[in-house]
This record gives structure tokens, C-alpha cells and sequence, in this order.
């Protein structure tokens, strides 16, 4: 599975190689009070590392997220397993 997702990552970024190369012409760049002028391939391609990037710390989150529910159920289970349970206080000797 990990391969199918490097390959479909290898074939975004040659895409998004391929159309930067193709429309390297000069843009300016507007946000709110900030301006600035570069090359479209750059901000296409800081475009789609900003993504990646985000994408990224998205499925982080999500991974350590089940990672620490996951000790908790762990943990949980073990006290639960360790504690004396009901039955064992009905067997005292008469």
C-alpha cells in the first residue's frame, strides 16, 4: 500500500514539475498589504510543498492521536486485569 501512495506522490510531482517548467513567466503574488514578484513555477511549486506540509502534520495528528487512545485502552485494560475481581472475594475459607 505504501508503494501505491510514493508512486501516486512521484506522479504529482513530476505533474506539478512539468506544468512550473511550462509557465515559468513572472506573477506577482498579493496578500492583503503584502506584495511580491516571482516566478510561477516557484509559487506553484511552494503551493504544493505547503500542501504536502500540511497534509502531512494532518495525518501526524491523526497518528498520534490513535496512538495515545490506543495506550490508554492498553492501560485501562491491564488495571482492569490486575484489580481482584468479584469472584475471587467469594472464595475466603469457612
Amino acid at each position: 500500500m505504501i508503494f501505491l501512495f510514493a508512486f501516486l506522490g512521484a506522479v504529482a510531482l513530476v505533474i506539478v514539475v512539468i506544468f512550473s517548467v511550462q509557465n515559468a513567466m513572472p506573477v506577482t503574488v498579493a496578500f492583503y498589504n503584502w506584495r511580491f514578484e516571482a516566478s510561477l513555477a516557484i509559487v506553484v511549486f511552494l503551493s504544493a510543498l505547503a500542501g504536502v506540509v500540511i497534509e502531512a502534520l494532518f495525518v501526524l495528528s491523526l497518528k498520534l492521536r490513535k496512538s495515545v487512545k490506543g495506550k490508554a485502552r492498553n492501560r485501562a485494560s491491564a488495571t482492569e486485569s490486575a484489580a481482584p475481581s468479584a469472584t475471587d472475594n467469594d472464595k475466603t475459607p469457612q
